[in-house]
């Protein structure tokens, strides 16, 4: 970490306006899970939630461009489905209608972070939102649309659901594992990438189902873009998971370059 220390953006959750809500009754809330938090922190740099700056009680005239300027990266949260209309489809079930405004929210910082040419991380949702941005639909629910597939979440264990994941070869994040094949990772989501964005190559897949876990930006001259499947800030040291410090680091690389070509312009 340099002297001066990264400072990262880390995209809101959302809590819309509830009226039964006995606190900020009828108040939208946006917060942050605080294990993700940790997880950039850990490497120096300092996390930045970024605020929606539009909505009724807006005031004052900052806007996401202003935060892609003065911050070195981005990271998007997981977190709520994605609404099907990003993607061109209906809901399946009223119940997986997914977060529309987040879903803006979040494309707005995507796009804002891009153009400042600054890299982003997704995880989780994150992953999904990034390929729905650029073009790419999800399967709305896996076990609905893919009975035969592998349990990618269980209410229950939560965070403590695990499956297997194939790295493919010659890609970047092999690189980051050298002569690691499969991994095991924890899985906590019920939507998946369908089609894949033109603008991503995938670099592993779920071992049992083939369903896209990791993936990252295909042209190297365009700003850093990669994403995961799986929760990094939930792995626990010493466990079997696999140890994501090696994707902040690649991350964080990509933040400090961006930083020091900014400021020689």
């Amino acid at each position: 970490m340099s002297a001066r220390r990264l400072k990262i953006a880390l995209s809101a959750c959302f809590n819309h306006a509830d009226p039964a809500r006995s606190l900020f009754t009828g108040k939208t809330l946006q917060y942050v899970e605080q294990s993700i938090a940790h997880w950039v922190m850990s490497s120096g740099a300092m996390v930045v939630m970024v605020p929606c700056p539009t909505g009724s009680t807006q005031r004052g005239d900052v806007t996401y461009e202003h935060y892609a300027q003065w911050l070195d990266g981005l990271v998007l949260h997981g977190g709520a489905d994605l609404w099907p209309g990003s993607y061109g489809e209906t809901p399946l079930d009223e119940k997986w209608a997914g977060d529309r405004i987040r879903d803006e929210y979040d494309m707005a910082l995507v796009a804002a972070f891009e153009a400042q040419g600054k890299p982003v991380f997704g995880v989780c949702r994150g992953l999904q939102l990034l390929n729905v941005a650029f073009g790419g639909t999800l399967y709305q629910d896996i076990p609905t649309q893919l009975p035969k597939a592998t349990q990618h979440r269980d209410a229950s264990t939560y965070d403590l659901n695990y499956h297997s994941v194939d790295i493919q070869q010659g890609t970047r994040l092999s690189a980051l594992y050298p002569g690691v094949e499969r991994v095991r990772v924890n899985s906590i989501h019920h939507q998946a990438i369908k089609d894949l964005a033109s603008e991503f190559a995938p670099e592993a897949w779920s071992a049992d189902d083939g369903l896209i876990e990791a993936i990252r930006r295909k042209d190297p001259g365009k700003s850093y873009m990669a994403a995961v499947q799986w929760h990094p800030e939930f792995h626990q040291p010493g466990s079997d998971t696999i140890d994501d410090a090696a994707l902040l680091d690649d991350f964080l690389t990509a933040a400090e370059a961006a930083k020091t070509l900014k400021n020689r312009t």
